[in-house]
């Protein structure tokens, strides 16, 4: 039996501390017990869940694994602390706001022998499971994902990017690896407005487009325009509705790798998906200093070239986990 705690208590934690009450019967999560949650605010018991200090989950020998479901810019730190005290750890997506912390603690957990898995719901929405069968095997000419939601706190919730991955999760694990050939912003501050617009070249040489769009009263929708040889797909396909939650689901995936049952091939392609979408996020947050001049040196990382024909240019970057230069990524 895997004692856990919850820390966090907002929507996803206390989907969390309902799951862990409640395991499926004959799942992999009835080797999971809940033994407490820790939150910032006071609340004593939530049903039979008990209130503890966070000292005291780090500190606790029968707790062996944390549920963190924190806002996106503490997820770093706090996965740190429970891997430092020899706790698994499931977090909620994503990860970490950079792609170098992020490749830091999943070397921290392997060192240690841990656990650190990273929810990832939105691979197993009955929406997506029918949008990917209809997907696999068929030979992509273009294609574009559109996101609309309402606004989000970036000083919490991170660069679109980083708060989207769930998108770019899709396309990484629907058309494979991906290189970023330009990224565009554009905010109106005055509206609380945000577009994001990055585009994507597969490995075969085919475009793809991911837009993040953000703005007050925004329903949060996805579209999708893939187009293959064979024609294009415009809507999402009908999907049944599943009978375990998707919370439950990630849990007894959580579960099931504890327990070992999990095999190395499979925990081998779920980390290259999750770090190698973290990394392509960075991509998209430019430094704001400007080029001295096309061509040259740019001033932040000093060696990217500032690309020729991008008057509105902010900033190069590069891909820092695998020392991969990007000279044509852009803001505006």
């Amino acid at each position: 039996m895997f004692g856990t705690v919850v820390v966090g208590v907002g929507i996803a934690g206390l989907a969390r501390i309902r799951d862990l009450m409640n395991p499926m019967p004959s799942s992999p999560s009835e080797h999971l017990k809940l033994i407490g949650f820790v939150s910032r605010r006071s609340f004593g018991n939530i049903n039979d869940a008990k209130q503890i200090s966070l000292e005291d989950a780090l500190k606790n020998k029968d707790i062996h694994a944390a549920f963190i479901s924190t806002e996106n810019k503490s997820h770093e730190e706090t996965i740190r602390m429970f891997l430092e005290a020899g706790k698994h750890v499931l977090v909620e997506y994503p990860m970490a706001l950079s792609a170098k912390a992020a490749h830091e603690l999943w070397e921290m957990a392997e060192q240690k022998g841990k656990v650190l898995h990273v929810e990832h719901i939105e691979l197993l929405t009955e929406e997506y499971k029918q949008l990917k069968k209809e997907v696999v095997g068929k030979d992509l000419v273009k294609g574009t994902l559109h996101f609309t939601g309402s606004v989000l706190d970036e000083n919490k919730s991170g660069f679109p990017a980083f708060s989207g991955i769930a998108r770019l999760t899709w396309l990484i694990d629907l058309f494979g690896d991906l290189t970023v050939t330009s990224a565009t912003r554009e905010k109106q501050k005055d509206k609380n407005y945000s577009r994001m617009t990055v585009h994507f070249q597969t490995a075969n040489k085919k475009p793809l487009t991911w837009i993040e769009e953000r703005g007050p009263g925004m329903r949060r929708e996805k579209k999708i325009n893939f187009c293959f040889t064979s024609g294009c797909l415009e809507n999402f396909p009908e999907a049944p509705r599943s009978s375990v939650g998707l919370f439950m689901q990630d849990q007894n995936l959580f579960a099931k790798k504890l327990l070992g049952q999990v095999s190395k091939e499979e925990l081998a392609a779920e980390k290259w998906r999750i770090l190698r979408c973290l990394d392509l996020a960075e991509l998209t947050c430019l430094p704001t200093a400007a080029c001295p001049a096309p061509g040259s040196l740019h001033p932040l990382n000093g060696f990217s070239f500032c690309p020729v024909n991008l008057p509105r240019y902010r900033g190069c970057l590069y891909m820092g986990a695998t020392g991969c230069l990007v000279p044509n990524v852009c803001i505006v």
